[in-house]
């Protein structure tokens, strides 16, 4: 299919994706507020859970999504397509995104000083920085790399491209509002919670769609409509598992 009509499926998808990626956004948004009044303590916590549940959901998707359309069925070419278009979309997603708009916006990245008088305020424990950039793959390689080959080989097996849209842009969104809650500390006011809405919408719009759709595409030679090819994002899938 030509490069054109390729980008501007491409845009379509962007463009329909953006309504459930501002409902995911405010479901973030939400969550950082619930979350916060518990402590940013529990943020590496719910990162811990969230980033490598979004690993896996992302592989099954890119890895069948390759593995469909791709003429052959290597395993060793799944595997690293479903890995890398996982494991670095998904960290871009849920870090890298999240971490620059966080430093851009202004959110406050506190020092290890400050962390450390403030757990001296709170009865003298002295609480862990859980500040800066976060990188799964290397920080819990036990957790999100495992993730990664699990949705690969469940894909290899038993190939789905149809899943809950809205379950997928809901664990990216949380895995990408632990990422920020662990970087802001204080009150979160009318402005940063504008911010935040900002960082979490680019967070999961743009890396969604490269990763179900763009990445996987791009090592796969198919006559067939783009349209039929993203079959992960037609609107049958958003009800249900296929």
């Amino acid at each position: 299919m030509p490069f054109k009509e390729r980008l501007t499926h491409i845009l379509v998808e962007l463009k329909g994706h953006a309504p459930f990626t501002i409902f995911g956004a405010l479901a973030g948004l939400a969550f950082m507020l619930f979350f916060n009044k518990l402590g940013r303590p529990s943020a590496p916590t719910l990162f811990s859970i969230f980033h490598p549940s979004h690993v896996l959901l992302s592989a099954m998707v890119t890895a069948s999504m390759f593995g469909i359309h791709r003429k052959g069925k290597n395993v060793i070419y799944i595997l690293i397509i479903g890995y890398f278009g996982s494991v670095g979309i998904a960290t871009l997603s849920d870090s890298v995104i999240p971490f620059i708009g966080e430093r851009l916006t202004g959110l406050h990245v506190p020092s290890h000083a400050e962390v450390h008088n403030e757990g001296e305020h709170h009865h003298g424990d002295e609480m862990e920085d859980n500040s800066g950039l976060h990188l799964g793959f290397i920080e819990d390689w036990y957790i999100v790399n495992p993730a990664a080959i699990l949705g690969v080989l469940i894909a290899y097996f038993l190939p789905r491209t149809k899943f809950p849209h809205a379950a997928h842009v809901l664990i990216s969104t949380w895995a990408s509002s632990a990422h920020i809650l662990m970087n802001t500390a204080g009150d979160i006011t009318v402005g940063i919670i504008a911010a935040i809405f900002v960082i979490l919408f680019i967070a999961v719009w743009l890396p969604c769609c490269i990763s179900d759709i763009v990445f996987p595409l791009l090592f796969v030679e198919s006559d067939l409509k783009m349209k039929e090819q993203c079959l992960c994002h037609e609107r049958h899938s958003h009800s249900h598992i296929d």
